[in-house]
């Protein structure tokens, strides 16, 4: 278990791919790890995707995150690895539909039920071997949002099988790159960096991350 900070309110840790971020997985690992029985967590990132997340270690920082994650305090930023040259940055703003059944979400044309806004910025910072390494700020957090938005623009994530990879024996290529926050009791900037793992493809571009 990576921890990179913790005091008594709250915990920053890596959430390796694979591994649930809510209760069935990170929770418990934390809990096993720090030896606490209070970890409550307040946003999530998809089982596939890994790096940095942030928990709370009591009920009122629980609250207080989730009402700074609410108010757009929570700032995230990713690395992703998506196939073809996309161009060198943008906004992408699109209609999301959610299909629960199917845990999978769709770029739709016009707003009814069950549709939601979605909005990121990314810049591309190299293009090599015909993929694109790319950082990616979210404006909102949507099931699948970073997959789906560049997928249906042509240019899907290494490894995500789910959005059209050609590359199926990758892990998704997509990590939580950065957090920061104010610390729900001191107010204080906190923030905190972790590289993705030195695997293909990011080993890529390992000289840039």
């Amino acid at each position: 278990m990576k921890i990179l900070y913790q005091d008594r309110a709250l915990v920053l840790c890596e959430k390796p791919a694979g591994v649930l971020s809510e209760e069935g997985g990170m929770p418990e690992l934390l809990r096993d790890a720090l030896g606490t029985q209070e970890i409550y967590c307040v946003h999530r990132l998809d089982r596939e995707t890994g790096g940095l997340m942030v928990y709370a270690k009591t009920k009122q920082t629980a609250a207080a995150l989730s009402r700074t994650i609410a108010d757009g305090g929570l700032q995230k930023e990713y690395l992703a690895v998506a196939e073809g040259e996309t161009p060198v940055n943008g906004t992408l703003r699109d209609l999301l539909y959610r299909d629960a059944a199917k845990n999978k979400s769709y770029v739709v044309k016009r707003m009814r039920r069950g549709v939601r806004e979605a909005e990121l910025s990314y810049e591309r910072l190299a293009f090599r071997e015909g993929l694109s390494l790319l950082r990616v700020r979210l404006k909102t957090g949507r099931s699948h949002q970073i997959r789906v938005q560049f997928a249906s623009r042509g240019f899907p994530l290494v490894g995500d099988k789910k959005y059209g990879s050609r590359h199926r024996d990758a892990g998704l290529a997509l990590w939580s790159h950065r957090l920061s926050l104010p610390h729900p009791v001191s107010g204080e900037a906190l923030s905190r960096e972790l590289p993705p793992p030195e695997a293909w493809p990011w080993t890529l571009f390992s000289d840039l991350i």
